[in-house]
């Protein structure tokens, strides 16, 4: 059990953020024991041939299978929304003897040693295999995730501005309790701490590759941080719908609102083509039109360009349902 005693500093200073590094971390661990993730299996099976390019041995060392991570891999972001280069710098600029701690969590392995000896050689090869995997297994999906998790973030800011803290924590998790006089209890076996926050304030975090449990950044002079399963996680890989291609057509045209439709998962221009049944052409042609005015973006895997939909495309097809 972990409790935390927040003052009436902390719960002024309580906010939200987004974490692209902490869905990197999370997510390696889904590809880790994909059968405990049911629910992304289909990113995982989309996934796979992508990332064997990449060498993921150092990731695969930091993320443990189980057990506590390095709160280095992720550090609780210092802004709202940011980017995965933003937090990749803000990891950069790590000291020494917070990289060196977290290491010690972690069984030795030669890559492991490699990093401890020299940590900023550790933390650029870090950074590297990070920005590889993001542009493989994520950038194309980050959109879809990002704007369930936004979705998230404004349903619990209005909980707390109807409700306070009381109803913000009553309906974050079931593994989180609120005693009504400042302590907040996390329901977990592996760690036994009583803390005060001190005026540092609660950071909020949703993650999609998270699981069901919540996990939390207790330990100084980290800010303090729980990171929980956001609302319609079940519906983050659905594809698009006939229905939301139908509400769109009118704005966008029958082809443009079927091919956003068909954009469940990031395809080449000859699987959309394929899928909404017009010539690689006449794709391609609307795509560019899309691409210009901001509805999807374009990533390069080998030989294949893929094209996804941006955060502006998966809000429009949220509203056409």
């Amino acid at each position: 059990m972990i409790e935390l005693h927040l003052s009436v500093a902390d719960l002024a200073s309580t906010r939200f953020a987004l974490s692209p590094l902490w869905e990197v971390t999370a997510s390696v661990r889904v590809l880790r024991a994909p059968d405990e993730h049911a629910l992304h299996r289909r990113w995982v099976g989309a996934v796979r041939d992508r990332l064997r390019r990449i060498d993921l041995r150092l990731l695969r060392d930091l993320v443990p299978a189980s057990g506590g991570l390095p709160a280095f891999l992720a550090p609780p972001p210092s802004t709202s929304t940011p980017d995965i280069a933003t937090e990749l710098a803000a990891m950069r600029s790590l000291g020494h003897d917070r990289i060196r701690s977290g290491l010690d969590m972690l069984a030795t392995t030669p890559a492991i040693e490699r990093f401890r000896e020299d940590p900023d050689a550790g933390l650029e090869r870090l950074a590297a295999v990070v920005e590889a995997y993001w542009e493989a297994a994520l950038a194309p999906w980050w959109p879809r995730i990002r704007t369930l998790c936004e979705h998230d973030l404004r349903y619990r800011a209005a909980l707390l501005a109807e409700g306070g803290a009381r109803r913000l924590f009553a309906d974050l998790s079931p593994h989180l309790t609120w005693d009504g006089t400042g302590t907040l209890r996390i329901d977990t076996p592996r760690w036994t701490i009583d803390q005060t926050l001190g005026g540092r304030g609660l950071l909020l975090v949703p993650t999609v590759f998270g699981g069901d449990r919540v996990h939390s950044v207790v330990a100084e002079p980290w800010q303090p941080t729980i990171r929980y399963r956001p609302r319609g996680l079940g519906m983050l890989w659905r594809s698009g719908t006939p229905q939301a291609a139908a509400g769109l057509a009118g704005v966008l045209g029958a082809t443009r609102a079927s091919l956003l439709a068909a954009l469940g998962e990031p395809a080449d221009t000859g699987d959309l083509a394929d899928r909404c049944g017009i010539s690689p052409g006449g794709a391609s042609q609307q795509l560019q039109l899309l691409l210009q005015a901001g509805l999807v973006t374009r990533h390069r895997a080998g030989r294949r360009v893929l094209y996804a939909r941006t955060v502006t495309a998966e809000a429009l097809l949220e509203a056409a349902h």
